[in-house]
């Protein structure tokens, strides 16, 4: 199912990349023409979409790959990586925007209006060309939707772009261009820093976020025969990608009458029917295992 989800994704990044880049040349040589802060910094956002889109379609191949004895759970948090980097670039670009916009509010440059709107339509077409490419696979994992994230970004440049244009050439007024730039950043800003948490919380292997531990517990505790649920720990692996791990103190005689295999049976089925948890593993002990422990927790 990975597999097939994944070969999936990578065509539609295929797709995006290659749209993608072939605008950021354009954007470049009529951001050089025109002189235009918002169609430089569209550019800029084309720039990072085009090496987010990259490193996406990287991590989204690197993800295909089978476990291996030094890497058991492949290469899945590769999807991760790429969407905290892609959303980093993208914040950067953002803050160097809001401030170079902030300055061009005062000293605003000279700005060719009608290549503006012309490079602004030719960028706003390919970016819904490539958004509705991406757009079916955006909820599939954090790396996609950051990929998503970013040619949207774009395109709502490219839509601030054209009303400068439109606003500089019935106007006169060549503010509307910095302004362009600094709505730009401020639509980036926060949603750059939620993909940098959800991403930094994977990679520090928080707890999921829906998940309540303390009711995970509570359905365990509420099975016949267990008497106690230490060491519960949860993670995601990779977007989509939930763990859990346990260890599960049970009445002693659970492990003379040949009881204890039901019990891990039930315990598997509790976690994946109320929590949607397919990879959990349990360790069932008996009471008068406490004095072998270590360091446990709750």
């Amino acid at each position: 199912m990975h597999h097939a989800h994944a070969v999936d994704n990578r065509r539609r990044l295929v797709i995006a990349f290659s749209i993608t880049f072939t605008i950021l040349i354009a954007e470049v040589i009529g951001a050089l023409w025109t002189g235009s802060l918002a169609l430089l910094v569209d550019a800029g956002h084309m720039l990072t979409d085009t090496m987010g889109l990259l490193m996406a379609l990287v991590a989204t191949q690197l993800t295909m790959r089978s476990p291996t004895k030094k890497r058991t759970w492949g290469l899945r948090r590769a999807e991760v990586l790429a969407a905290f980097f892609q959303a980093s670039i993208l914040f950067a670009v953002g803050a160097f925007t809001l401030v170079e916009g902030m300055r061009r509010l005062w000293d605003p440059p000279e700005v060719q209006a009608t290549g503006l709107i012309i490079f602004g339509v030719v960028g706003l077409a390919g970016n819904l060309i490539s958004l509705a490419v991406l757009s079916s696979g955006r909820s599939s994992n954090l790396n996609m939707r950051a990929a998503f994230l970013e040619v949207l970004n774009d395109a709502l440049g490219s839509v601030a772009v054209i009303v400068a244009a439109i606003i500089i050439t019935y106007t006169g007024w060549t503010q509307a261009d910095a302004i362009a730039g600094i709505l730009i950043a401020v639509f980036i800003l926060p949603r750059s820093l939620i993909i940098i948490r959800e991403s930094m919380s994977i990679l520090l292997e928080s707890t999921p976020r829906g998940l309540d531990l303390e009711e995970v517990r509570a359905h365990i505790l509420a099975l016949p025969h267990v008497i106690a649920v230490h060491d519960l720990h949860a993670s995601l692996i990779a977007s989509n990608f939930p763990t859990l791990s346990a260890h599960v103190v049970l009445d002693d005689c659970c492990f003379y009458d040949s009881h204890a295999p039901h019990i891990l049976d039930a315990l598997q089925e509790c976690v994946r029917d109320d929590f949607g948890i397919e990879h959990a593993t349990f360790q069932l002990e008996p009471t008068s295992h406490s004095r072998h422990e270590f360091d446990t927790h709750d």
